[in-house]
């Protein structure tokens, strides 16, 4: 049977730290699917997302989970391949989301907030959650190495935040949105909480298992699946970069490696690897 470690606790500074300490490297299941540990806290008073921006969260109004797991470390330090890491986690989040409304019978009831079309959940390239052209959640990977050189496996922490019943009074800017603003009726915000990390368990460990057997090839199917639901392509955006520079143009493609491709204004194509592409 797979094997899923479950921690719960009322209020944490940051969930990341505990789970560093379980996804030191091991093996994975007889079925060849990694174990997975699961840390979910009802409130959260530091956690950081990408670029080491604020997160906070009270009870009942998001749902703060984070995964931790054991892949090989050719794996996780590949920059062919590790960049659809982010991307498998992107996509689960969005089919236990699915999964967890279809199975609570919630409509869409969102058509006076922004346009009706985009009522859909969406990647924003390449780590957020995209509702009605809204972030509705953000999510952080982080690297664990081992501290042995011939160690096979590394360790890999997911957290995924989402907004799921934050008062629209309450929304940090005119970007964010949260999923009882779009969705009714929903069942009490731990249980839903609850039903989407079950389903994010799930559809982890069937990605990361197809991804570890052949990275490049299951890279093909991440890339169309990816792109059928990434909110940033064809859209003009604001990249900044790691270095402090910001490009403005149109991003253009999803590369094999995972990257975007910006095509800026001075009509010179660009690959973005890291940094913060803003949809404009």
């Amino acid at each position: 049977m797979p094997r899923v470690r479950m921690l719960q606790g009322p209020r944490s500074p940051r969930r990341a730290p505990a789970l560093r300490e379980r996804s030191t490297p091991g093996g994975a299941d007889a079925d060849d699917a990694p174990p997975i540990a699961v840390v979910v806290a009802d409130s959260q008073t530091a956690g950081h997302g990408r670029l080491g921006r604020q997160w906070v969260s009270l009870p009942g109004e998001s749902s703060m989970v984070s995964f931790a797991t054991v892949l090989p470390q050719s794996l996780v330090t590949d920059p062919r391949v590790n960049g659809w890491l982010q991307m498998i986690a992107g996509l689960a989040a969005i089919d236990a989301l699915t999964a967890a409304l279809a199975e609570t019978g919630a409509e869409r009831c969102c058509a006076s907030h922004g346009p009706k079309d985009d009522c859909a959940l969406m990647l924003k390239w390449p780590n957020d959650v995209f509702l009605h052209g809204r972030k509705l959640g953000g999510i952080l990977l982080e690297s664990v190495m081992p501290p042995a050189a011939d160690t096979p496996m590394a360790g890999l922490v997911i957290g995924i935040g989402l907004n799921l019943n934050l008062p629209a009074d309450h929304l940090p800017t005119d970007q964010a949105t949260s999923l009882q603003l779009h969705r009714a009726p929903l069942p009490d915000p731990l249980e839903l909480r609850d039903r989407i990390a079950a389903g994010t368990v799930t559809a982890l460990r069937s990605h990361m298992r197809a991804f570890a057997v052949d990275p490049t090839d299951y890279a093909v199917a991440l890339r169309d699946e990816t792109e059928a639901l990434c909110w940033t392509l064809g859209r003009r955006v604001e990249a900044r970069m790691t270095d402090g520079s910001v490009m403005w143009g149109v991003a253009t493609a999803l590369n094999p490696d995972a990257s975007l491709t910006v095509r800026a204004d001075d009509g010179v194509d660009y690959v973005v690897r890291t940094g913060d592409v803003g949809v404009l």
